[in-house]
């Protein structure tokens, strides 16, 4: 059986377990037992997401490394940033201009019954220990932090737009040395590199029951009544994420000259595994492999933009925050102007780019941006619920948007 057909088998197999033991569906188990039995389910994933999470650094390293060292010379490498820096911030400001005029249009803040806001404000108590996101630093201080001045920290921490920058100056490095001196290190990065997706392959044995255990986890733990009381706001953001889709295929068929269910027939294992997941790092290397193997695109490209597009390209993210925060102001009867609105889409954009790719963190994100608008506890408690479906889906299209990005990259940019 396809990869792509064990992973729907075991979405499908997930969901509907998760119903049947839920103590909000099938009832087969009651709360106390559900919280013994779930780590259980969970461990499947968890080894996955372990996997994963053991080779992402040095695969980026590695990756990101090699690719710029192919470019012909130092001023190609700048061009092809240039471009898909451009590219992504364009992207993004399209999915934002989307999300605010579905939520004017829609106004999905309207059709929340009042029993639901008293509910979120009795929820609200349980998340005084939610992250909130600082202020962010000068303008300075922020381009500064993008530099990896201790690369063993930043490959400590994760820090997944100062490691890619690190990789980039190193391969600049490599490629200005000379092909004789860089050879040793290439060499490595090479051996690193294929390490790195054997890695890859070995996750993928277990891919399949990893999303059973991500979906049976989350629907046993999910309630019916929250869904069907926020079924608009959900619609809206799903709406918008179907929008920016249809903008990825057009773009995949007009510049990329492909056909857009050819190009939808070759990324569906990462789209699978970006949807149960919510990580868009953790499925980075089996993006990687889709965008070689499948799409037959140059590896100085695929692996120069994806890695790059995972840690800045987040227009699933972006569009998600708009309409939710827009949403919410709505809800509590904040009256946003055009400049407030124009002012929040800024500060989307910039809360987007550079945001981890891992799950929840959109969430953490959100709550400074609806503090700042005047949206108190009650609002983060109301969209909680939801949350984790529409991260899923919100991930998916970083993805896609990360795979049409190469594919948009590799025809603009001549070998």
């Amino acid at each position: 059986m396809a990869l792509w057909k064990k992973m729907l088998t075991g979405i499908f197999s997930g969901l509907l377990a998760g119903y049947m033991i839920s103590p909000h569906g099938g009832q087969i188990l009651n709360e106390k037992t559900l919280e013994t039995v779930l780590p259980w389910i969970s461990l499947p994933g968890n080894v996955f997401m372990a996997l994963i999470s053991m080779i992402v650094v040095p695969l980026v390293v590695s990756s990101v490394t090699l690719a710029v060292v192919s470019g012909r010379d130092v001023e190609h490498l700048r061009n092809t940033g240039i471009g898909v820096g451009l590219y992504f911030v364009a992207t993004t400001i399209f999915a934002v201009v989307v999300g605010v005029a579905i939520a004017t249009i829609v106004q999905p803040g309207r059709y929340v019954p009042q029993e639901l806001l008293a509910d979120a404000g009795t929820r609200a108590a349980s998340l005084g220990d939610l992250p909130i996101v600082q202020d962010r630093p000068p303008l300075p201080q922020m381009i500064m932090s993008i530099f990896p001045v201790n690369p063993v920290k930043a490959l400590f921490d994760k820090a997944m737009l100062q490691i890619v920058i690190g990789a980039v100056l190193l391969g600049v490095a490599l490629l200005s040395i000379g092909q004789k001196r860089a050879a040793p290190l290439v060499s490595f990065m090479e051996s690193l590199q294929a390490v790195s997706m054997k890695f890859v392959d070995w996750a993928m044995l277990i891919a399949p029951y990893a999303v059973f255990s991500f979906l049976c986890g989350l629907t046993a733990q999910l309630g019916v009544d929250t869904l069907k009381a926020m079924s608009v706001y959900m619609g809206c953001v799903l709406a918008g994420l179907l929008a920016l889709l249809a903008f990825y295929l057009t773009l995949v068929t007009v510049i990329g000259r492909r056909s857009p269910l050819l190009f939808l027939k070759h990324i569906r294992d990462a789209q699978i595994l970006a949807f149960s997941s919510s990580s868009s790092a953790a499925t980075m290397p089996i993006t990687l492999r889709v965008a070689e193997d499948n799409l037959k695109l140059r590896p100085e490209i695929a692996d120069f933009v994806i890695p790059l597009g995972t840690t800045i390209n987040m227009d699933g993210t972006a569009i998600y925050q708009m309409i939710a925060a827009l949403f919410l102001a709505q809800v509590f009867g904040i009256d946003l102007t055009l400049t407030e609105t124009c002012v929040l889409a800024v500060t989307i954009v910039g809360a987007s780019v550079g945001s981890p790719g891992t799950p929840g963190v959109g969430l953490v994100i959100l709550s400074t941006i609806l503090h700042n608008i005047g949206v108190t506890a009650e609002g983060i408690a109301m969209i909680l619920a939801v949350d984790r479906i529409l991260d899923m889906c919100r991930t998916t299209i970083n993805v896609t948007g990360d795979l049409t990005a190469s594919v948009v990259m590799n025809k603009l940019i001549k070998p």
